[in-house]
């Protein structure tokens, strides 16, 4: 009896024994990686950016009437946001190079190129942030350029101004890594009196505008 419970202990011992060695061959799981900083980032702080996009903007003059200039913008933007649980508040200022022109032929014998050389402007932001996404809205100031360019009988004519105006638009962001994030917005710029002289005659206009961009942003 003695000799068969002993050995019955001595197999039990060999199976755990068999057991703990297979278990150490196993692989182990890795452990789950927790969630990072980056999966709830905050919007609080500076940034600088670029961006690039399309612009058309319509104008209505004594000359031609109707006339739209179109063409494509870029530029640089730099900011604050402040994020108060999913509100968050900023500002941006930024300043774009334009192509948008239009020419026309007045009466047949010359041309008249209309265009908006650059803009820049300083607006408010209010948004909604969820994770890493934030949609928003914005508003504020902006300074347009406004050129015109008379070519007649071998004579040419050039004027520009610069105007102070109001813009409204909004936008989508996205903050797809650590400190860098991504944007496409619109915005639209109403300038209600622009006036050029040329060849001696002065000239007033109602131009706004209308802007198409995607950017990129670093985080400070």
């Amino acid at each position: 009896m003695r000799f068969a419970i002993t050995a019955l202990a001595v197999a039990g011992l060999g199976l755990a024994s068999v057991a703990t060695a297979s278990a150490a061959d196993l692989p182990v799981k890795a452990p789950m990686m927790s969630r990072t900083e980056f999966s709830a980032p905050t919007w609080t702080g500076f940034y600088l950016g670029a961006n690039v996009g399309y612009g058309w903007a319509n104008a209505d003059n004594a000359v031609l009437g109707s006339t739209r200039a179109d063409g494509v913008i870029g530029g640089g933007q730099v900011g604050y946001n402040w994020q108060m649980g999913s509100l968050v508040l900023g500002v941006e200022g930024d300043f774009q190079g334009s192509s948008e022109s239009h020419t026309d032929t007045v009466l047949g014998v010359g041309s008249l190129e209309q265009s908006v050389p650059w803009f820049g402007t300083l607006r408010g932001r209010i948004g909604y942030a969820f994770g890493p996404a934030m949609l928003y809205f914005t508003g504020g100031g902006a300074w347009e350029n406004v050129k015109a360019s008379l070519s007649a009988a071998g004579v040419s004519a050039s004027d520009n101004a610069t105007r102070s105006t109001w813009t409204i638009g909004g936008g989508a962001e996205w903050m797809f890594a650590p400190k860098w994030s991504a944007k496409v917005e619109y915005l639209y710029l109403d300038n209600t009196d622009t006036s050029l002289t040329l060849a001696g005659t002065t000239y007033s206009g109602h131009v706004n505008n209308n802007i198409v961009r995607v950017g990129l942003n670093y985080h400070f």
